[in-house]
């Protein structure tokens, strides 16, 4: 889509991205976990949020409650809807990169597609972490009631029973979760990230 002739944007005469990641002394960058409902995305961001901080490391955690919450409050679960909502994460995500943040996205991003769409959006700041975790674990710990309210039909297209979730090809990083703590799997992410946000 082109930009409309009555849409002036600024971006040249703002300060840039490089000046603002100087001052941070971090490199902007987005870790796009994705994974089951229930898998722990959102758990693990807040734990690796807690590590990153330490390390004086700007973070925004961005998941499908705060975004459908606000932003993205008129989109449902269709196919259409799922990819529109993915697409204004991205774009949203590429604001805080642009401001040196580190962005820690947990969605549940079912599909390949969907995936590629945020990659094409955000490039090489973009990497993919699958918090793997078993569907049958997640209906175990069911945190939201979602499985039962799907498996009794008052939710549909929900992923992993009656939508598809595709497993990803080549994630930065395939974390098992069954067995490991909280702690352990954000430690994981936090090794492998940590030097591409201090460069």
């Amino acid at each position: 889509m082109s930009t409309p002739k009555n849409i002036h944007t600024t971006f040249d005469r703002i300060l840039q991205r490089k000046d603002k990641e100087a001052m941070l002394n971090q490199k902007g960058m987005v870790v796009w976990m994705t994974g089951l409902s229930g898998s722990g995305k959102t758990t693990i961001a807040v734990a690796l949020e807690k590590l990153l901080a330490e390390k004086g490391i700007l973070t925004q955690i961005l998941d499908g409650d705060n975004i459908r919450s606000g932003i993205n409050n008129n989109l449902g679960f269709s196919e259409e809807d799922r990819k529109e909502n993915i697409r204004r994460i991205a774009e949203v995500s590429k604001l805080f990169v642009n401001c040196g943040i580190v962005t820690l996205n947990c969605f549940v991003s079912p599909t390949k597609d969907i995936r590629q769409q945020a990659k094409q959006i955000l490039g090489d700041d973009m990497v993919e972490v699958f918090i793997n975790t078993p569907f049958d674990e997640c209906e175990k710990r069911d945190v939201k009631g979602l499985y039962a309210k799907a498996r009794a039909g008052e939710i549909k297209n929900f992923t992993g029973l009656d939508a598809p979730f595709e497993t990803p090809e080549a994630p930065l990083l395939d974390i098992r979760t069954v067995g490991l703590s909280v702690e352990e799997c954000a430690t994981q992410i936090y090794d492998a990230v940590l030097p591409l946000i201090k460069q």
